[in-house]
């Protein structure tokens, strides 16, 4: 049940947790390695990343309240675990959370326009096409959150996008450098969800939201998460080949990430996959922050 129009609405810690500050590493991550790349194969724009930063956390975090919202007012957010959610626990109104969404979306948006003006009129496109996929990932009549292409779109518009177009703004290049970062980047951040995915395999059946891991089922989702890390430490192998051995400070990414493979490998459901989002946020961001320092010194 969601309170009345008069409600006051959640108080700033509730707001705070409902923009689920533990999914930030996904924004953050891009931008580093992508600045990184930027950093090693001309020079890093520091302004041009600062503003990519605050596109990325606006874009999560209206991503984040737009899920909210829509997962809310169809039901599917009614017995959930994890963080809380504001429509569905009836903390907020939907009308309150949708606004909260379209605000950080503006915000996106408007800051975005200040790197379009100062590298190239298309990416104008790409920024609308983000805010696009962001709120039809479980909005709209036909969400394709619910029909098993959430990873999908997280590694393209978290890994491919958000990399690439980082060391595009600040280069005007986009190197094979900052593919090989992309894809390793991309690969981490499907592996949140699908964790994310598998926790909530029961719930999403009863509701009938189809996403890849109901599709795959159990056993072959917990796979595609391990093949997921060994992606990403591909990737940097082949980023380092690439760039600098110094990038392999990213390796360092294999110590959260190897204690959530085996809980995942292992069986933890519900709440025990829980810490497996939070190790797979960090080995994100490890990884991207090892791959930053690195470049950034090779540079």
């Amino acid at each position: 049940m969601t309170p009345p129009a008069t409600s006051p609405g959640p108080a700033p810690a509730q707001w705070f947790e409902g923009a689920r500050p533990r999914t930030l590493p996904a924004a953050v991550s891009p931008v580093l390695a992508g600045t990184g790349v930027a950093a090693f194969v001309d020079h890093a724009v520091w302004w041009k990343a600062l503003l990519a930063l605050l596109v990325a956390l606006a874009l999560q975090v209206g991503v984040n309240y737009a899920n909210d919202y829509s997962d809310g007012v169809r039901g599917t957010d009614a017995d959930r675990v994890g963080p809380l959610r504001l429509v569905g626990s009836g903390v907020a109104s939907p009308k309150q959370v949708k606004t909260a969404a379209f605000a950080s979306f503006g915000v996106a948006m408007v800051l975005g326009l200040v790197l379009v003006v100062t590298s190239a009129w298309w990416l104008l496109l790409v920024g609308a096409l983000c805010v696009v996929a962001a709120w039809f990932y479980t909005g709209g009549s036909q969400p394709y959150g619910y029909h098993a292409l959430g990873e999908v779109m997280v590694f393209v518009f978290f890994g491919l996008v958000a990399v690439v177009g980082t060391t595009y703004v600040q280069t005007g290049t986009a190197p094979l450098a900052a593919w090989f970062a992309a894809v390793g980047v991309g690969s981490l951040a499907c592996a949140i969800l699908v964790a994310n995915n598998v926790r909530d395999i029961p719930t999403d059946r009863e509701v009938g939201k189809r996403t890849l891991a109901v599709v795959l089922g159990d056993r072959q989702s917990r796979h595609l998460y391990a093949l997921l890390v060994g992606v990403a430490l591909a990737t940097l192998l082949g980023l380092a080949f690439a760039t600098s051995g110094l990038a392999l400070f990213g390796l360092l990414f294999l110590v959260p990430a190897g204690s959530a493979t085996r809980r995942v490998l292992t069986g933890a459901t519900g709440r025990g996959l829980v810490p497996v989002l939070q190790q797979t946020g960090l080995a994100e961001l490890v990884y991207a922050l090892g791959v930053f320092v690195g470049l950034v010194l090779a540079g």
